[in-house]
């Protein structure tokens, strides 16, 4: 992973020295273990600062939207697969055009969850994460264990089916399996065999815990309205307390805000403080447009996201 890592700091350090980009949006390593978080060089000395490890669970593109270009009207960013899908899908909906953004790419090697390798050592502090191939070698005071790492891997990184970037401007080092065996579906699967009061249930259920922080909106490179929904007043469209019908309001439509164009990176989850667990809100929303459209978001450039054209020719078989 440090050969990785030091090929994107090189690749960094050039692209700044030339003046073709005016940032490079990747990662640096964080004072407290398993927290590397999003760091953007402005200099070929801070590219020093560049890092790249299991650790990086960030949605970098979410940094893309609304940024101010500098003089070479142009920012390099680190993307893995969804990444970079989330990156087509913003060149899609306008929101960044493909000149402005040189991507460097790399092939994700599933994330670690760290709520789940804390969940291993509860009374424990943890003071120090390593990787050592397989392995995750966790310290602390008076003790020390390997874990493997495919066991505290985040959830959607088990599901993956597209780990290599979609769209690449250089690649650092060599691409992998492109879904190491993920099958999208079975997210939806618990779904799919609850009748539909069983579902309310299930949802009601999910999001009881919910305290309307909205850092699962926030940590979402989709969520980039002005004005969210939640925000407007005139009209009102979702209150703001912590009732179970504006709770479920937020859920539900924010999830049907993603139809056709989540990717599954699994950044709200990542990002939910009280661990709900909301990619399923989408899981089924996401398997019906796959199967009625044959779409898969953030995959083409070219292809258009069949909920954002008419044709009148449409025949609507799936409302008989």
């Amino acid at each position: 992973m440090e050969a990785i890592a030091q090929g994107i700091r090189e690749a960094a350090k050039k692209l700044l020295s030339q003046g073709a980009v005016d940032c490079v949006i990747g990662f640096a390593q964080g004072t407290v273990p398993m927290r590397d978080y999003p760091y953007f060089a402005y200099t070929p000395e801070e590219a020093d600062n560049l890092t790249w490890s299991r650790f990086c669970c960030n949605n970098l593109s979410n940094f893309l939207v609304r940024r101010e270009m500098g003089e070479a009207g142009k920012v390099a960013i680190v993307a893995q697969g969804c990444v970079s899908r989330n990156i087509v899908g913003l060149i899609k909906e306008n929101q960044i055009t493909r000149e402005q953004v040189h991507i460097i790419g790399v092939a994700s090697p599933g994330m670690v969850d760290r709520g789940k390798v804390q969940a291993l050592f509860p009374l424990k502090t943890i003071t120090e994460v390593t990787e050592d191939g397989e392995d995750l070698v966790v310290k602390g005071k008076d003790f020390e264990e390997r874990v493997p790492t495919k066991k505290v891997l985040r959830q959607n990184c088990y599901t993956c089916v597209q780990r290599n970037p979609v769209i690449v401007d250089e690649m650092i080092g060599e691409e992998s399996e492109a879904t190491h065996g993920g099958n999208i579906d079975k997210v939806a699967a618990p779904w799919e065999k609850l009748m539909p009061e069983e579902r309310w249930e299930a949802f009601s259920e999910s999001i009881k815990d919910c305290i309307r922080c909205y850092a699962c909106r926030d940590a979402c490179p989709l969520c980039y309205c002005h004005v969210c929904f939640v925000d407007e007043a005139r009209p009102q469209w979702c209150g703001k307390t912590q009732d179970e019908a504006d709770v479920a309001t937020f859920h539900i439509l924010r999830a049907f805000h993603c139809a056709g164009r989540c990717t599954d990176c699994g950044a709200c989850e990542s990002a939910c403080p009280v661990g709900i667990k909301m990619r399923g809100f989408t899981s089924k929303i996401e398997k019906d447009i796959r199967e009625l459209y044959g779409y898969a978001p953030g995959m083409d450039l070219e292809e258009e996201p069949p909920l954002s054209v008419y044709k009148p020719n449409d025949p609507q078989e799936f409302i008989k």
